[in-house]
């Protein structure tokens, strides 16, 4: 399957990986070969993981705080979120309607 991102998610992943980066040399780029392994899988088979409400799923980041919030669209998994799973849970849910 093909991937997506809403313009904002791609802006949490750099900022993400930016933050984690500052604090450390190499942590931002562990972070995101993280992420890229999680779209890797998602893209391979994206019913895998939680269903969080109706059509918006969830896949937890390993080692890091974050979990991808995203959408299957056809043959595309849409990223709606790259999301800190400490800081402000619902905010992601305005992206909805855009």
């Amino acid at each position: 399957m093909r991937v997506r991102f809403h313009p904002e998610a791609v802006e949490e992943y750099r900022a993400a990986a930016l933050h984690y980066e500052k604090r450390q040399p190499g942590l931002g780029r562990r972070f995101a070969e993280k992420i890229e392994e999680a779209i890797r899988q998602l893209s391979e088979t994206p019913r895998r993981w939680r269903i969080l409400e109706e059509n918006i799923r969830r896949y937890l980041v390993h080692l890091f705080p974050y979990a991808i919030l995203y959408a299957i669209e056809g043959d595309i998994v849409y990223i709606i979120a790259v999301m800190h799973c400490h800081r402000k849970p619902d905010y992601w849910r305005e992206r909805m309607s855009k």
